[in-house]
Order: C-alpha cells, then sequence, then structure tokens
C-alpha cells in the first residue's frame, strides 16, 4: 500500500492543501501579500453584507451518524448520491503480512451501516473512490499492483443503489496519465476530469464524459503553464455551457493572486484571468445556471466569487473576519438545489474544531457547521464535502484524525 499510497499522493498533488508557511515566514509572506493584493488589477472585496434570500438552518451542525468501513481501514474516498440514495467508499487495511485488505462498500447515509462489501481483495491492490454522478452513478479506480507499475481500472455501479460493479468505464488516456480530479454538475449525467501525465511528455490532459454511458470528448491538452505545473489545478464543470473551470497558482517565484481558466470542452478554448486572493486556489466549484465560480485560497482567509462571463468578482473575509492564512477555506461543494456553496475550513474562524462555512450565490455568508474535525494534515485523499441538497444534510471527514471515519451534518 505504501508504494501505491505514494504515486498516488505524488500525481494526484494530495499535499496540495499542507503548504501553509512556518509561524516565522508568515508574517513577512503576508506583508509580500499584502503588496500583491493592492496591486492586483480588478480586486474588490465586499464592504457590508447583500441581502440573501437563503436563510440559515437552525439545526445546522454535525449529526448523531459516523460512519466507518466495514474492515476499519483508511477511507481512500467516498461519495452520498445526492438524489437520496447510498453512499459509497473504498477503504485498505495493511495486515501483518504486507497484503492489503482493501474493499469498496455501500452504506446507508440515513443510519451509517454497511450494506454491502462490493468488491475486496487481499493483495497489494488498492481501490479510489472517485464519486457518484448525478444521475446515481458510481466510480471507482482500481489500481492493481503488478511486478512492471500499477495498472489502473474503473468500475461503475449503475445506480450505486444495484450495490455491485455494473460495467467498466474507459476514458481515453494511456497508463502514463494519473485522474486528479472527477467534478461534477448537479442535474447533468456528464462530469469532467482532469489526468496528470506521469510520463516524459507532461501533457495533462482535460476531458469531459457521461460516465453512465462511457462516452467523452476528446481529451485536450492542458499546455499552459500556468496551470500545469507542480500539483494539478482544482477543477470544476459548468454542464450548461460545457466548460471546465480550472483553478491554479500563477507560475511565479511570488505569493501573488491565483489564475483562473475556463476550457471549452468541445472546441478546446482556453481563456485565463487573474484571480482574486493569495496564492493556491484550494477548492473551487461552479453554479452553472448563474455561471458562477466560487475559490478559496491559501494565503488570505476568505472565499471568492466570480461572474465567470464578465470575469470579475469579490473577496469576501471569512466569518469572523479572521487576518491569518490559518483559517484559509478548502475543498467547496455546490447545492444547486438552495444555491449555496459549502466551504470546508480545517482551522474553523467560529467555533473550535473545523466548520464548514455556507455562503449564497452572492457571497452572503448564511450560516457556520461548527463542531466537526477534519483538519486533513494527514489525508491520502483530501478533504471532501458530499451533500445531500433536498434534506440539507451531508458528510465530511472526520470526527478521528486516522482518516478512517466519515461525519454526517446538517445545514
Amino acid at each position: 500500500m505504501k508504494k501505491v499510497m505514494s504515486e498516488f499522493e505524488c500525481s494526484c498533488g494530495i499535499n496540495k492543501r499542507d503548504r501553509k508557511p512556518a509561524q516565522g515566514q508568515r508574517n513577512i509572506r503576508l506583508a509580500m501579500c499584502l503588496v500583491a493584493s493592492i496591486l492586483s488589477l480588478g480586486v474588490v472585496q465586499y464592504a457590508a453584507a447583500q441581502t440573501s434570500a437563503t436563510t440559515a438552518n437552525p439545526a445546522a451542525g454535525p449529526g448523531n451518524v459516523i460512519v466507518h468501513g466495514q474492515f476499519g481501514g483508511i477511507i481512500f474516498g467516498f461519495d452520498i448520491d445526492p438524489n437520496g440514495g447510498n453512499g459509497i467508499l473504498s477503504e485498505a487495511v495493511e495486515q501483518s503480512d504486507g497484503t492489503i485488505i482493501a474493499a469498496v462498500e455501500t452504506f446507508d447515509p440515513t443510519t451509517g451501516n454497511i450494506i454491502k462489501v462490493v468488491s475486496k481483495t487481499q493483495t497489494q491492490d488498492d481501490f479510489v473512490t472517485l464519486g457518484i454522478t448525478a444521475t446515481s452513478v458510481g466510480l471507482v479506480e482500481r489500481e492493481h499492483v503488478t511486478s512492471t507499475g500499477v495498472q489502473r481500472t474503473f468500475n461503475v455501479l449503475n445506480p450505486v443503489g444495484s450495490n455491485k460493479f455494473t460495467g467498466r468505464w474507459t476514458p481515453p488516456i494511456d497508463q502514463q496519465h494519473v485522474i486528479s480530479e472527477v467534478s461534477r454538475a448537479a442535474g447533468s449525467p456528464n462530469v469532467a476530469v482532469y489526468a496528470v501525465d506521469t510520463g516524459s511528455t507532461f501533457h495533462p490532459m482535460v476531458f469531459s464524459s457521461n460516465v453512465a454511458a462511457n462516452t467523452f470528448s476528446s481529451a485536450i491538452p492542458m499546455l499552459d503553464n500556468d496551470f500545469n505545473f507542480e500539483q494539478a489545478p482544482e477543477l470544476a464543470y459548468n454542464n450548461v455551457t460545457n466548460q471546465a473551470v480550472l483553478g491554479h497558482q500563477r507560475n511565479s517565484q511570488f505569493i501573488v493572486p491565483p489564475m483562473v481558466g475556463t476550457l471549452d470542452l468541445k472546441n478546446g478554448k482556453f481563456i485565463k484571468f487573474s484571480g482574486l486572493g493569495l496564492g493556491v486556489i484550494n477548492g473551487i466549484a461552479v453554479d452553472p445556471q448563474d455561471n458562477i465560480a466560487c475559490t478559496t485560497t491559501s494565503f488570505d482567509a476568505a472565499v471568492q466569487f466570480y461572474t465567470l462571463s464578465t470575469k470579475k468578482g469579490v473577496s469576501v473575509p471569512m466569518p469572523g473576519n479572521p487576518d491569518d492564512s490559518l483559517f484559509a477555506g478548502q475543498h467547496i461543494t455546490y447545492d444547486a438545489v438552495n444555491k449555496l456553496f459549502l466551504v470546508a475550513q480545517p482551522f474553523s474562524s467560529t467555533s473550535t474544531g473545523s466548520s464548514i462555512q455556507v455562503y449564497d450565490t452572492k457571497g452572503n455568508f448564511i450560516e457556520s457547521v461548527d463542531g466537526l474535525n477534519f483538519s486533513g494534515e494527514s489525508n491520502v485523499i483530501p478533504v471532501h464535502i458530499a451533500i445531500n441538497p433536498r434534506t440539507r444534510t451531508g458528510y465530511v471527514d472526520g470526527p478521528d484524525t486516522d482518516d478512517t471515519d466519515i461525519q454526517s451534518f446538517n445545514y
């Protein structure tokens, strides 16, 4: 497992959120950031909250359901069906003889009980849950260790409630490309996919796919040097415009505002613009109907909102107005039913532990989901928020720090 984990971590940029500077460096870098922020064109920050039609949920907070894998292993990705069906997770447990129990399991999001072990191996292999698409189709990667390396194949559960593999997903990439992210859009059967290149050419690929139908767009090389260096960019998908939306740090030796780009997955046209905030984009999500992107950045405790058609945006401080990058946000999930962005904040600015901060699409702060614990410092798979928008419930990593469980919450 260590060999597989190491390759997966290196190729997928798992540690992209662990780039907080030491305290002694932080003050110097923040001073540099302040100058860069002032010089950056188009940076706007809300002076006051706007009116929001969305109301806070008085029951917002952690739920009482915690899910563990059947074998008590490290969770290698999870998701819940946004349409209200089953959840899915992958886990791995290293044995005393050096083999690994690797399994894919479905679970009941209401009770947390494991419904079925879909697949189980005891070799050197791993499974990685890549997600559930809006059409209730589960997608799982299998990393099969051979004498010459790792062979990757992809299984689907169509639907995830079938509790079994029903077919294969065959993306248009070779074994030198490793899928780092599958980004979904609510209400769409299609996903956007980013695959990093572990070979000598270093040509990452972006494409879209209807997972259930096993169909694909052309794989488009991502050659722009602001988007293909170091870790992979964060990825979202606008199914209305059929665009991949990418967020990345600028290819610069200084701490400067990041870059945001849109890639037309039909004709390959790529447009980029300077973003707001500072440093690495930690998370990105898109409201497809209004063409609004939401991002978080690593060197300021703020959330950014862009109208992609105009490339204009605002940067909104995290609640409590923290001035330390320790309180920066990470992963973002979009709720299309209630038109909300859910932002993971490992070090809460509103409580102890971790929080999920909830905003509407105009950048208005709605509520804090406090009492969580998902630091993400040791996660093999990045912190993830999975939601059921119709019930305003979800799951996130934690509350233990050994990556062996996920916790329910209400928002």
